[in-house]
């Protein structure tokens, strides 16, 4: 099992900045990837951002250039550090782990991200 802690969500007007961070713990092996999908009323659950074990990281188009995900493979923690926040990046944003050996998925609670006009 797996467990992720996610923290720092909150309220910012347009144009400001968040950073969010995910802590995994429990049965904790590489390969694996970790990252950030979001969800925003009536819509599906999408990818923002995921980063790998062995360094590469993937982004949504919507967010490129404006979030940026780092990782730390030996605290098992990664961050999305979310700039330029606009009012459609509103959203429940979830943290993911997935085991590139099982193909095991496993999910933070969401954290609240709310992006004022």
């Amino acid at each position: 099992q797996v467990q992720l802690e996610e923290s720092g969500g909150g309220l910012v007007q347009a144009g400001g900045s968040l950073r969010l961070t995910c802590t995994a713990s429990g049965n904790i092996f590489p390969p694996n990837v970790m990252g950030w999908y979001r969800q925003a009323p009536g819509n599906e659950r999408e990818l923002v951002a995921n980063a790998f074990t062995g360094g590469v990281k993937k982004y949504a188009d919507s967010v490129q250039g404006r979030f940026t995900i780092t990782r730390e493979n030996g605290l098992n923690t990664v961050f999305l550090q979310m700039s330029s926040l606009r009012p459609e990046d509103t959203a429940v944003y979830y943290c993911n782990y997935r085991s590139l050996t099982t193909l095991s998925d496993y999910w933070g609670k969401g954290t609240l991200v709310t992006v004022s006009s």
